[in-house]
């Protein structure tokens, strides 16, 4: 398994329904490290750090997103490791 790191962008009607506030949420019950923030195009960026099969839940998660969230996408790629992330943060 071991720590990887991913790199989302997550389309859809992703801003003004807590999607933000719920990855915080989701990230923190998982215990990755990370942040989240809104772009100015209507999308969302989400870095995340863990454990593979806990990455593997929040990207599944992502894919769904809060109550009000419609995601038509989320793009994933992985990204070296960079260890420099400690808690998950919404920027």
């Amino acid at each position: 398994m071991g720590i990887k790191r991913f790199h989302l962008i997550i389309s859809g009607r992703v801003q003004g329904v807590s999607y933000r506030m719920s990855a915080w949420e989701k990230a923190r019950q998982l215990g990755l490290s990370g942040w989240v923030r809104n772009l100015n195009d209507g999308r969302v960026e989400m870095i995340i750090e863990g454990d593979s099969s806990l990455l593997e839940q929040m990207t599944d998660w992502a894919g769904q997103g809060p109550r009000f969230a419609s995601v038509t996408n989320v793009d994933v790629s992985e990204e070296k490791v960079s260890g420099d992330l400690e808690d998950f943060e919404i920027r």
